[in-house]
């Protein structure tokens, strides 16, 4: 099956030199106007406005300047803000309109953008490039692979010795919202060298992805008809396809894989039974959703392609994320 005028994915072998993977490092375009004054916190849940507050006063209150560093009452100065809480309840937005309020040198990616690009770049390199930052912002900090969470324990042990500011969110998962905070402590300890200089905000609420939205991602038999009625550049692959393509490009380069898109066609989707290719495929789906990128796919519903015992592992965090954007993503609910 072929779609007259749609790219293949599978054509493509994106190679991005360390310069050009920084200037990724910024929010993605859904967050090009967030700020402090139109996030939107749920009446129900106290936090989110308390969050806003925290923000903004580690905004006003940090920087290196008269004020000093942010610090709250007979507290330590702390260099860094670490936002807890479940998908959808509002952190990568706060993040980013951090982001958009400090001046000078900065920079936003996921926890996962910002391994690969040291694991393309190698350690050195990537603290050289990173070095003299003013903002680190770090979306989605994932505390599922030890290697890497030390391995940027130790690219940001050497940021902030030299006066770099970070801001981080978590990935807790909505059903951990219940066990306090855990997830904040287990950030705190797996950074353990970084610990004191964070100050932890929790901020609960409900997956603003699910409120609206269909309850599972949608599946479209004829994908082809579809996308011939999308408007912009769109790539049409088998899942396996892609799957074997992911394997032959660096996660880093991910995000020129599918950045220029309107919609992605994916056909013979099926159950995953190879974590690595799960995981590779999780990557893929961040920078889909980053770039606003619709998927239109045929076979096993996308919310449902990870296994049970996948999602009740070790990376249960990433594959859960996953599943509630790629709802998002086959609905069209880009909003």
């Amino acid at each position: 099956m072929t779609v007259e005028g749609a790219l293949s994915i599978t054509s493509r072998f994106p190679r991005l030199s360390g310069e050009q993977l920084l200037e990724q490092l910024r929010p993605p375009r859904q967050f090009e106007g967030a700020s402090l004054d139109n996030y939107r916190p749920d009446p129900d849940y106290p936090s989110q406005a308390a969050a806003v507050d925290a923000v903004r006063a580690f905004l006003t209150g940090g920087g290196g300047g008269a004020g000093g560093w942010f610090k709250k009452k007979a507290e330590p100065v702390k260099p860094g803000i670490y936002l807890d809480g479940g998908f959808g309840v509002g952190k990568t937005h706060l993040l980013a309109a951090l982001w958009h309020a400090t001046k000078g040198r900065k920079y936003f990616g996921t926890f996962i953008e910002y391994t690969a690009l040291v694991g393309a770049l190698g350690f050195q390199n990537a603290v050289e490039l990173l070095r003299g930052t003013k903002l680190l912002c770090i979306d989605e900090f994932e505390l599922d692979d030890p290697g890497d969470t030390r391995l940027m324990n130790r690219v940001l042990g050497e940021l902030v010795a030299t006066g770099t500011r970070i801001a981080a969110t978590s990935n807790t998962p909505p059903q951990a919202l219940g066990e306090g905070r855990f997830a904040a402590q287990d950030f705190l300890r797996e950074i353990d060298a970084l610990a004191s200089r964070f100050q932890t905000i929790r901020i609960d609420g409900l997956d603003f992805r699910r409120r609206d939205t269909a309850e599972h991602a949608v599946v479209t038999p004829d994908v082809g008809a579809v996308l011939a009625r999308i408007e912009g550049r769109v790539a049409f692959d088998p899942f396996d396809a892609i799957l074997d393509h992911l394997a032959e490009i660096h996660p880093a380069n991910y995000v020129a894989l599918v950045s220029d898109l309107a919609a992605v066609g994916i056909t013979g989707v099926h159950e995953f039974h190879n974590q690595t290719d799960a995981l590779r495929f999780v990557a893929l789906v961040d920078r889909l959703y980053d770039a606003r990128v619709r998927i239109v796919a045929s076979g096993t519903p996308l919310d449902a392609i990870f296994p049970e015992d996948m999602l009740h592992g070790g990376y249960r965090k990433k594959y859960l994320r996953a599943i509630s954007r790629l709802v998002a993503l086959t609905s069209g609910d880009l909003s």
